[in-house]
């Protein structure tokens, strides 16, 4: 007789037993009445869900397949239904066992966004300008909310930079969480193709840098800031060209003394909002950093993440002549950039992803190999 799936799986146990005693917890009225910690907990249960929903489906099929090979002497139809499982039980496996890997804890966040134009002046601006119409409009797409936290523009309408959060709505599984797909989009994005600004019709080469970080909760214990570690400004918020937009001083500019990490906050509409997205952001940088440094640590985190914080990475080129799209990570082509650029980036994002789960299936494959 085949192992028994509780004793083949010890982990998937255990996560059906923290699953289910999550779910106790949430039931409680003292628990369904705090917003942070239901958040919490809804997290972790959507983490757990994955693992739940595989390991119910492979043992169903294992009880079923052992309940028909009993019958099977006694009946043909029972002979029959015993062979369908024993085929289907492999790949209700593999599936459990992947879904045991263990995932970025960060996977089911919500993210913080920045686009900064880099080489190219004038042209790279607006490409940076691109690159945020593209991620609203994915985002759209995908039902998240956005909001733009902080936005300098040029007066032909690039954007210097811009910072914008965006936002799953409710508790998503974590393989559609924000960060999940977005962690892969940070690093260096080039652009081929002629300016506005060229006359002599030349295909000019700029660049834009995109950073993406998980957002923090506002009470998230794994980082905690010393008012006193903190220098905060304020100064009048200003419109493009610099130009003020209003006639109070509510904008912020939050320094981290320690880290030397500056925030600036202008877009909210009271002093008040301003400190708190500011303080926000600032914790989300630090828990980016502090999640960096684990990284290049630990022999065993995943790559993905280093490599999405990895800032200087050139990570695709946006060849527009040739209506081309290239993912330098995953050597992913396509020649359909004009609707990359309106929202249609799931394509890409998933060679990404399968790279990334397809690496992380090796070396669970590896570590168990060396265990054995």
């Amino acid at each position: 007789m085949a192992q028994d799936p509780q004793d083949q799986f010890p982990a998937a146990q255990t996560a059906v037993e923290e699953y289910h005693d999550i779910e106790r917890q949430m039931a409680q009225p003292e628990v369904a009445s705090d917003p942070d910690k239901i958040r919490k907990l809804g997290r972790r249960h959507a983490e757990l869900g994955t693992i739940v929903a595989a390991y119910t489906k492979y043992r169903q099929i294992f009880d079923d397949l052992e309940a028909a090979k009993e019958m099977a002497s006694e009946d043909e139809d029972f002979a029959a239904e015993a062979k369908r499982l024993e085929a289907e039980l492999p790949k209700a496996e593999e599936a459990l066992r992947t879904a045991l890997i263990p995932r970025d804890p960060d996977d089911a966040r919500d993210v913080i966004m920045e686009i900064k134009a880099g080489t190219g002046g004038e042209e790279a601006a607006l490409f940076a300008g691109d690159l945020l119409r593209m991620y609203l409009r994915y985002a759209e797409k995908r039902g998240w909310t956005t909001t733009i936290q902080s936005e300098n523009t040029t007066e032909l309408g690039g954007v210097k930079d811009v910072q914008l959060a965006i936002r799953a709505k409710g508790t998503p599984a974590p393989e559609d969480g924000v960060w999940a797909s977005l962690k892969y989009e940070g690093g260096v994005h080039r652009v081929q193709r002629i300016p506005v600004t060229e006359s002599q019709g030349r295909i000019q080469t700029s660049a834009a840098g995109v950073i993406v970080f998980p957002e923090a909760d506002d009470d998230d214990d794994e980082i905690e800031i010393d008012p006193k570690d903190l220098k905060i400004d304020i100064f009048m918020s200003s419109g493009p060209g610099g130009q003020s937009v209003n006639t109070t001083y509510s904008a912020v500019r939050m320094t981290h003394i320690p880290t030397g990490i500056v925030v600036s906050m202008q877009d909210e509409k009271s002093q008040i909002q301003n400190r708190q997205a500011a303080l926000r952001v600032l914790k989300s940088r630090l828990l980016a950093m502090k999640h960096e440094q684990e990284a290049a640590e630990a022999a065993d985190m995943r790559h993905s993440q280093v490599r999405s914080l990895d800032r200087s990475e050139r990570i695709r080129t946006y060849n527009f002549p040739e209506n081309r799209i290239v993912d330098h990570r995953t050597n992913y082509k396509a020649y359909n950039l004009d609707q990359v650029l309106d929202g249609d980036l799931q394509a890409v994002i998933d060679s990404d992803i399968q790279a990334d789960e397809a690496a992380r299936l090796e070396q669970q494959k590896h570590q168990g190999a060396n265990a054995a």
